[in-house]
């Protein structure tokens, strides 16, 4: 029998109270349900500065270097991200940047060769009527062509967010919820039919 996919799940956003973070949360939960391994990712807690290849010349940040152990221990990522101004969060961007740096070393992957390969699910959340998903058009390029990621398909943009989780964090609407379900078992099947072919 193989082992579960092993997931990652990140937020594009840090802020307190973030739509996305609950969304992202929806997700872990739902993902943990189907028997998946769960890792929960706060980008906030890297603590990587703004790319500058100066700060890189005088040693890799040890944030850029976790997030690249990270990658190369997971199969797949369960992103949420708002959009800012149209475009994924630079929270998000700068992360992702910095983990494309480290070096092959100690028996881990470089950080682009950690990327290549990890299925991917995306979702977004807004208090706006779109849902957040003019953003994700930027993001599946974004983690495909410049990272080598399998987007799945399936992904969902939860419009009206500030009205649509209940006290709990629960989503308050079955059709959304399933909504994030249908991203998450395909990220999931995607995931357990790659491995099965590797095996």
């Amino acid at each position: 029998m193989s082992t579960p996919p092993r997931v990652l799940v990140v937020a594009g956003s840090a802020r307190n109270g973030s739509y996305n973070q609950k969304l992202a949360t929806v997700a872990l939960r739902l993902a943990e349900q189907a028997g998946a391994w769960v890792t929960p990712v706060d980008l906030r807690a890297l603590d990587l500065p703004i790319y500058d290849a100066d700060i890189e010349a005088r040693g890799m940040p040890e944030g850029a270097r976790r997030l690249r152990k990270l990658f190369a221990a997971s199969d797949a990522l369960l992103l949420a991200t708002p959009e800012y101004n149209g475009f994924p969060t630079p929270l998000l961007v700068n992360a992702l940047d910095w983990v494309t740096r480290p070096v092959a070393e100690d028996g881990l992957p470089s950080g682009m060769a950690a990327l290549t390969g990890t299925v991917a699910g995306l979702l977004s959340a807004s208090p706006g009527g779109l849902g957040g998903v003019r953003s994700l058009l930027f993001t599946r390029q974004f983690l495909q062509m410049n990272l080598g990621m399998l987007v799945v398909p399936e992904q969902f943009g939860l419009a009206l967010a500030d009205q649509a989780f209940d006290d709990a964090g629960a989503l308050a609407d079955p059709k959304s919820l399933a909504s994030v379900d249908r991203v998450v078992q395909s990220v999931l099947r995607t995931t357990q039919a790659l491995k099965q072919k590797q095996a």
